[in-house]
C-alpha cells in the first residue's frame, strides 16, 4: 500500500501513459487491490480494478453460499451495495474525460449472475472500474491518491464485509431468490407453466422505468379461486397465488385493465427479482419465450412451413430466407426459431402481433380463398402446438372471440384483477359457433433444425476483434450490427455484451454437424463449468448471465448468417 502511494505521487505531472506502471497487486490492511488494466487515455474506457477480501475476513458465513441460489443472490446483493457506495463516496469530476469515476456494473430489478462480484470458498472479489484522473493529459497524482486511499476504502468497507451490511436485508435477499428458484422448479411437477403470487405488485413506473409503481392506487394481485394454488417455500413458508396450467390460456378484458401488464410480468418470470420489486414470486418455466412480430428483421433458412406456404412463384418456406421480413413472416420465424431452441411456453400479445398472422375471419375467408392465402393463422395451430408438441401458450387477446373455442383456460382482467371466465367463454363459443373454417390441417408440421456455418462469425474489424453492446438490444460483432429490438426478455446491457462474446466463443463448437441448439448447449456447459469469465480474453466485471434462447435469437438475427438444414 505504501509503495503504491509513493509510486503514484512520483507520477505527478507526467504524461498519462505513465499510469501504466501502476499495474500490479497491492496489499492493504484488509484486502488486496489489483490493477489489471490501465487505460491509455483519460477519455478511454476506465481502468479495470479488482479488490479481493479473504472469505474469513469478509465475515460471510457458510450459510450465505450454501446453495447456488444463495451464492448468486449474495453476489447480487454485494454488487448493489458496492454500486450504491460508489454513487455515494466517489466524488468524480476530477479532471477531463472519465477522471474520478469509480463504478461497478449497474444492477437491474432482476437478479442475474454477474462477473462484477465473485465468491468462492477462499475470497470475495469485486471487479469494477476507475477513471484515473488527469489535467489535460497530465497525471493528477493527488487526485488518484484521494480516490484510492480515501474513497475506495469507504466503498470497500461498506460493501464487502458482513459487519457493515444490514443482516436482515441480506438474508431476505438470499431467501427470496432461493424460494423463487424453488417455485420455478416446482411448476412442472404441478402441471403448471406459471405462477403469480397473491399480493404481487405487477405495474411498473413506466414503459421505460422497470421499478415497481409506488402509488397507493396500485392494485395488488389476487388469484381467482379456481386458479389458486399453494406452495410451501423453504424460507417463506406457505404462499398462495394463481397457477396457470399447461395448455392454451387466454388473457382477455377491456383495454387498460391489466392484460399486458400481467403478460409482461410473466415474460420476465424467467428471472428472479430483488426483494421489494413486487414480482419476487412471479415465475414461469425457464423455457418461456415472448413472441412478437418484428418487421424488417433478417431470416436465414428457417422452416416456417407450418404457418406459411404456397407463396407466389413457388418460393420455398421450408428453408425461408429474407433480409426484410414482413410482420407475418417474422412472427412465423420467431415461433419456429423458439421451437427449434426448445421453448415449452409461448407468450403472445395481440398488440405486438401481426393481425393477419393471428386470425382470418369468416368474411375474409369467403373473399380470399385459402388457395390464394399462404398464411395459416396462429388460431389454427395453437392447439396443435400443445397436443402434438407439448408447447403451451399464454395469449393476450381482446379482439377476437374465435380463440374461445381453442382455449383450455380463459382469465378475464377487470380493473387489474383476474377472474375465471373459462366457463362463460366456452358457453359463448358453443352458443355462437364461428363460421370460419379451420385452415390448419391435421398436423402442426415439422421444424427442421439448422446447422450454423463457421464462416458466418467473424468478429474482426480493421484486423482486430471488435465486440460491443451499444444498447441493451444491439450487438456490434466485427462489421455486423445485430439488431435485437424485438427480443423483449433481454433486460440488461451486460447480458447483451456477454452474448456478443459468447458468439465468438461458440464458434469452436460449430463443427458442421451440431445444430444451433446443440451449439448453445455446449456453450452453456462451458459457461456453467468455467464461468462467464471464460468468454473474454481478460477479466471484466460487466458481463451478466443470459439464456440459451437469447443467444440463439442473436445468432438468428445476424445478417451474415449461413446455415445448412438437417
Amino acid at each position: 500500500m505504501d509503495q503504491l502511494k509513493t509510486k503514484i505521487l512520483s507520477l505527478e505531472g507526467k504524461g498519462y501513459k505513465a499510469y501504466k506502471s501502476l499495474k500490479g497487486e497491492y496489499r492493504f490492511p484488509r484486502y488486496r487491490l489489483i490493477i489489471d488494466h490501465v487505460q491509455g487515455d483519460p477519455f478511454a474506457a476506465p481502468s479495470r480494478i479488482r479488490v479481493k477480501v479473504t472469505r474469513e475476513i469478509s465475515g460471510f458465513p457458510e450459510n450465505t453460499t450454501s446453495s447456488p441460489s444463495r451464492t448468486t443472490a449474495l453476489c447480487d446483493h454485494l454488487t448493489r451495495a458496492f454500486y450504491s457506495r460508489c454513487q455515494k463516496h466517489a466524488r468524480g469530476d476530477r479532471g477531463i474525460g472519465k477522471s474520478g469515476v469509480i463504478t461497478m456494473d449497474r444492477p437491474v430489478q432482476e437478479v442475474l449472475r454477474r462477473t462484477s462480484m465473485v465468491i468462492d470458498h477462499g475470497y470475495v472479489e469485486a471487479r469494477f472500474v476507475m477513471g484515473l484522473p488527469a489535467r489535460g493529459r497530465r497525471i493528477a497524482a493527488g487526485e488518484l491518491v484521494a480516490m484510492i486511499f480515501q474513497e475506495l476504502p469507504l466503498i470497500v468497507h461498506n460493501a464487502m464485509f458482513m459487519e457493515s451490511l444490514d443482516t436482515a436485508l441480506l438474508y431476505r435477499a438470499l431467501e427470496t431468490v432461493e424460494d423463487a428458484d424453488f417455485l420455478r422448479r416446482s411448476l412442472g411437477e404441478r402441471g403448471l407453466v406459471g405462477f403469480v403470487a397473491d399480493n404481487a405488485l405487477l405495474p411498473r413506473q413506466s414503459g421505460i422505468d422497470p421499478r415497481p409503481l409506488n402509488d397507493e392506487t396500485a392494485v395488488l394481485f389476487a388469484s381467482p379461486e379456481p386458479f389458486r394454488v399453494s406452495f410451501h417455500l423453504p424460507n417463506h413458508g406457505v404462499i398462495t397465488g394463481m397457477g396457470i396450467p399447461k395448455g392454451v390460456t387466454l388473457l382477455v378484458g377491456g383495454g387498460y385493465h391489466g392484460k399486458s401488464t400481467l403478460l409482461n410480468a410473466m415474460e420476465l418470470g424467467v428471472y428472479n427479482h430483488v426483494p421489494g420489486d413486487g414480482r419476487e414470486f412471479v415465475v414461469t418455466l425457464p423455457s418461456a419465450v415472448k413472441i412478437r412480430a418484428a418487421d424488417k428483421r433478417s431470416i436465414t433458412g428457417v422452416d416456417i412451413s407450418p404457418f406459411i406456404n404456397n407463396l407466389p412463384m413457388a418460393r420455398d418456406t421450408t428453408s425461408f430466407s429474407t433480409a426484410n421480413a414482413s410482420g407475418s413472416t417474422s412472427q412465423a420465424a420467431n415461433i419456429s426459431e423458439a421451437l427449434e431452441a426448445g421453448a415449452k411456453l409461448l407468450l403472445l400479445d395481440e398488440d405486438t402481433s401481426a393481425t393477419n398472422f393471428m386470425i382470418r375471419d369468416h368474411r375474409m375467408q369467403q373473399l380470399v380463398s385459402k388457395e390464394m392465402e399462404p398464411i395459416t393463422p396462429f388460431i389454427d395451430k395453437v392447439r396443435q402446438l400443445y397436443t402434438q408438441r407439448d408447447v403451451s401458450t399464454i395469449l393476450v387477446m381482446g379482439g377476437s372471440g374465435d380463440y374461445f373455442s381453442k382455449a383450455d383456460h380463459v382469465i378475464c382482467m377487470a380493473e387489474y384483477l383476474p377472474r375465471d371466465a373459462t366457463g362463460e367463454a366456452k358457453k359463448i363459443a358453443q352458443a355462437d359457433a364461428t363460421l370460419r373454417l379451420n385452415e390448419g390441417g391435421d398436423r402442426f408440421g415439422d421444424i427442421k433444425p439448422r446447422v450454423p456455418k463457421q464462416e458466418t462469425f467473424d468478429p474482426k474489424r480493421r484486423s482486430r476483434d471488435k465486440i460491443s453492446a451499444p444498447r441493451t438490444r444491439e450487438i456490434l460483432f466485427g462489421n455486423t450490427l445485430i439488431d435485437m429490438w424485438d427480443v423483449e426478455q433481454l433486460v440488461d446491457i451486460s447480458q447483451t455484451r456477454a452474448i456478443g462474446y459468447a458468439i465468438k466463443a461458440a464458434v469452436q463448437f460449430m463443427d458442421g454437424s451440431r445444430t444451433l441448439k446443440e451449439v448453445a448447449e455446449c456453450l452453456a456447459d462451458t459457461v456453467n463449468e468455467k464461468g462467464l469469465e471464460s468468454l473474454t480474453p481478460y477479466l471484466t466485471g460487466d458481463l451478466a448471465q443470459f439464456r440459451s434462447f437469447e443467444f440463439i435469437f442473436a445468432v438468428n438475427r445476424m445478417r451474415t448468417l449461413k446455415v445448412n438444414q438437417l
